[in-house]
């Protein structure tokens, strides 16, 4: 049995299909019968509570509050900002009907054809104009504002191609919507939301970020501006795994929502969206999972800490179990999760095997010899070591531990990002190179016809233009066009 679960294919052998084996049978998620979609399953919703109950507590540090909006859309909501649904329109699905019966012999059921809707309704891709055609009655002078909402939700887009996680049909996010007096109050809280995913996608998933500005071609459909945080898989592609969006005025006017200034004069809001989903899950599974299954940053794990008996009678079992529970407790009223595992119906090597594919951050393993010698055998699963060591005082080792593997899946993951970032500004170098993944600094003229021939000639995309990049001194020319550089971007093929 213990062969079985560790038979997932290679990420050398087929990086894709070892992707889809792990969320499959590390208990993650399954495909649904509705095309595109899937089914978290506990373990995997447990990951995703973690995600959504830290983010949620950083929203409101901010004043933001929460609230709710209705998933089904009126179409006619759509047709008020053109280049909000022109960005949407071909993932938009639609309900047209509102009934179904049985049909006339009886064997089927049919949409029934006297219960058309007066006006369609979109399944929300996002919820911009429900928000918005709400906000006008919310807002009427500067003390309404700033109006900070934000909503955790499902939405859908109607993808052709999918994966779990990291793009499905259906799928479970947070968008948070924003009106201000200013465009300086706007812009400056979709770099601060910037700032809390980047934070957290650092501190929790333990996978580094560039933070940075998307090009006018890779902007929100009806942004100004659009933030960005881009992470690097491990076979060199980019995710991009959050997005705050500076939208100006555009909804504002709209959908006619307007306020009363200090001086008593109506003015247009200004806004701002952003957004992370349960594609953070696919990142956190690429960042730093390996053949053995997934290896999962302790702040996230849903299980910190597992113990695993060995035993061959009930007397050595009891004599484990009273040895354990006080490091159990002492655990927990740490904070960390633990789980005891004295089920005899599954070997040991079955259990190692399955805490392994699931990424359990530490296993501890007590036998009979291990009481008498007062030792316990350790085992940490960002680097699969094992030691033996003294059981006194094993609580304090294992939160030290804890600590230490959150920084080590970190730091193996910046270097591993370091190594696979470069220069350049050869078009025909890039072109060769990018076949084999990763980051490439390139000097870029800002024009729209450069960036579609990168991605005409490579599937590779401008990611962003790095903020941590100076980009008032860029200096050489645009590899492609060789025209002067006006910015220094990141180009990498992206999920």
């Amino acid at each position: 049995m213990a062969k079985e679960l560790k038979q997932l294919t290679k990420r050398s052998e087929n990086y894709s299909q070892w992707y889809n084996d792990l969320v499959m049978k590390a208990d993650l998620a399954e495909t649904a019968p509705v095309r595109g979609c899937m089914i978290i399953k506990p373990y995997g919703y447990a990951i995703w509570e973690k995600i959504q109950g830290e983010l949620d507590k950083e929203f409101k540090k901010l004043g933001v509050k929460n609230a709710y909006f209705p998933l089904l859309i009126p179409k006619s909501f759509f047709a008020r900002e053109a280049e909000h649904v022109k960005g949407f329109a071909k993932e938009s699905a639609v309900v047209t009907h509102y009934r179904l019966k049985a049909s006339d012999d009886g064997k089927d059921i049919i949409v029934d054809p006297e219960a058309k809707l007066d006006e369609e309704l979109i399944i929300r891709p996002t919820s911009e104009t429900m928000i918005w055609h709400t906000y006008k009655n919310w807002i009427h002078s500067y003390r309404d504002l700033p109006l900070l909402c934000n909503q955790w939700c499902n939405v859908m887009r109607w993808e052709m191609r999918t994966r779990p996680f990291l793009r499905t049909s259906e799928f479970l996010w947070q968008e948070g919507h924003t009106a201000h007096s200013t465009a300086e109050e706007a812009e400056d809280f979709a770099k601060k939301m910037l700032k809390v995913y980047a934070d957290f996608v650092e501190g929790w998933l333990a996978v580094p970020v560039i933070r940075g500005v998307k090009s006018p071609t890779e902007r929100f459909a009806g942004a100004l501006n659009t933030y960005t945080i881009e992470a690097m898989m491990q076979d060199g592609k980019a995710l991009q795994s959050g997005t705050s969006h500076f939208l100006g005025q555009n909804f504002a006017k709209s959908f006619d929502v307007t306020f009363l200034n200090k001086e008593n004069k109506p003015e247009y809001v200004w806004a701002t969206s952003w957004g992370v989903s349960t594609r953070l899950m696919g990142a956190l599974i690429m960042a730093h999972s390996d053949d053995n299954g997934l290896v999962l940053p302790p702040k996230l794990a849903p299980i910190q800490v597992v113990i695993v008996p060995i035993y061959k009678k009930q007397d050595q079992l009891d004599a484990i179990t009273a040895k354990v529970q006080p490091v159990i407790k002492e655990l927990e009223a740490a904070g960390i999760s633990v789980k005891y595992d004295d089920d005899d119906t599954k070997r040991p090597g079955f259990k190692f095997a399955d805490y392994e594919l699931k990424g359990v951050p530490v296993r501890l393993v007590i036998g009979a010899r291990d009481l008498e010698n007062g030792t316990v055998e350790v085992m940490r699963r960002d680097t699969l070591e094992k030691e033996s060591v003294p059981f006194d005082g094993i609580a304090k080792r294992v939160e030290d531990l804890l600590d230490d593997i959150q920084k080590g899946v970190f730091e193996k993951a910046r270097k591993f990002r370091e190594e696979h970032t470069y220069e350049c500004d050869n078009y025909d170098e890039f072109k060769e190179r990018i076949k084999d993944g990763g980051f490439f600094l390139c000097p870029w003229d800002g024009t729209a016809e450069t960036e579609a021939k990168i991605k005409e000639d490579t599937q590779a995309t401008i990611r962003c233009i790095p903020l941590s990049v100076d980009q008032s001194d860029v200096s050489g020319t645009d590899m492609v066009s060789g025209k002067p550089a006006k910015f220094k971007v990141i180009i990498a093929r992206a999920y």
